[in-house]
């Protein structure tokens, strides 16, 4: 049996964790490009599942399956990043454009093949 204020702390964990995961789902399928649906995802998955695998933590208290939720946590801090990074470096080699003026830091400014010289 959990406490009262456990309960509360879990509630309000997954609460959160379930508001980031739905945000970056909406931010998946309403942004325009790879980019800003990459840093939607990537940010709001990582934030939403933490909270969901901290309301693990405390509910089953830090044995078991409470430190596999924990050590979960630290590995997802590690690759979401990671991940997200090489999904970027992988469009701007593929030559996707960023929206409007956007460059790649460090690259020369594209050329708009639609200025008239």
């Amino acid at each position: 049996m959990i406490s009262t204020v456990q309960a509360v702390a879990v509630t309000a964990l997954v609460v959160v964790g379930s508001f980031f995961l739905l945000v970056g789902t909406v931010g998946l399928l309403r942004l325009p490009n790879v980019y800003n649906r990459m840093h939607a995802t990537s940010k709001a998955a990582t934030l939403g599942a933490s909270s969901i695998l901290l309301a693990t933590t405390v509910y089953y208290g830090p044995v078991d399956d409470g430190l596999a939720a924990l050590v979960t946590v630290v590995f997802l801090f590690f690759t979401a990043p990671t991940g997200s990074h090489v999904i970027s470096r992988a469009a701007q080699k593929m030559g996707v454009p960023f929206l409007e003026s956007g460059d790649w830091p460090g690259t020369v400014p594209m050329q708009d093949d639609t200025e008239e010289e």
